[in-house]
C-alpha cells in the first residue's frame, strides 16, 4: 500500500467504524502498534473523515519523578498508564466534557490543559495504548506493524540519529517486550501491515 488512504479502503475502516457507530452509543477505537509504524498518521486520516477525538500515548509518558528503574523495568511502565486511565478513560466512560494534560518531552514536564468534549467517536492511537490497564473499554483494537528494516527507516527520518540511537537500545525493546508478555497482536481485532 502507498498510502493510509489506501489502507483505509483496502481494511474497509471507514465502513467498519461507521457501522460500530450506528449500533453503540459511544466507540472507543485503539491504534497500537511498533514504532514507526504509521499510528499517528492512520488516526490523522482517520481525523479527516470522522468528526472524533483523538488522543496521543505519546501524551502520557512518564514524568521524571515516576521514571524509576523499577517503573521502567515493568513491562509496559513506560507510559503513565494510571494517569492514561484516570484522566482519560474515565472521563470517556462518563460521557462529558473533561480535560487533560499532555506531557511535554522538551521541558520534561505536563504541559497546559487540552480541554475535550463529547463526541461519539474517540480514538486512541500509540503504543501501549492496548495496556491491559485499560483495554477492555475498546470496541475496535487496531495493531499496525512494519517490519524491522521499515522501521528503522522510518525512524532515521522522522527522529534523525541521536534520537534513532535511543528507539533502537531503549524505547523498542521494551515495546518489543510489552507487545509480546500481553500478546497485544494477537488480542486486535485488525493487524495491518505496513
Amino acid at each position: 500500500m502507498n498510502s493510509m488512504g489506501d489502507l483505509l479502503i483496502k481494511h474497509d475502516l471507514v465502513n467498519r467504524i461507521n457501522s460500530l457507530l450506528e449500533a453503540k452509543e459511544k466507540v472507543i477505537v485503539a491504534i497500537e502498534g511498533n514504532s514507526g509504524a504509521g499510528k499517528s498518521t492512520l488516526a490523522g486520516e482517520l481525523a479527516k473523515v470522522f468528526d472524533l477525538n483523538l488522543f496521543h500515548m505519546d501524551d502520557f509518558f512518564l514524568t521524571p519523578d515516576l521514571r524509576t528503574p523499577e517503573r521502567l523495568s515493568e513491562v509496559g511502565g513506560n507510559v503513565d498508564y494510571v494517569r492514561f486511565g484516570k484522566e482519560v478513560i474515565e472521563n470517556l466512560k462518563r460521557g462529558h466534557a473533561f480535560s487533560y494534560r499532555r506531557y511535554d518531552c522538551s521541558k520534561k514536564e505536563l504541559g497546559d490543559c487540552i480541554l475535550v468534549s463529547p463526541r461519539k467517536l474517540n480514538v486512541i492511537e500509540g503504543s501501549y495504548s492496548m495496556h491491559p490497564y485499560f483495554t477492555d473499554i475498546y470496541d475496535f483494537r487496531i495493531f499496525m506493524h512494519a517490519d524491522e528494516v521499515k522501521q528503522r527507516e522510518r525512524i532515521l527520518k522522522r527522529n534523525g540519529p541521536i534520537l534513532f540511537e535511543r528507539f533502537i537500545n531503549e524505547w523498542i525493546p521494551m515495546e518489543n517486550r510489552y507487545f509480546k508478555e500481553f500478546r497485544i497482536m494477537e488480542k486486535s481485532d485488525l493487524v495491518i501491515e505496513t
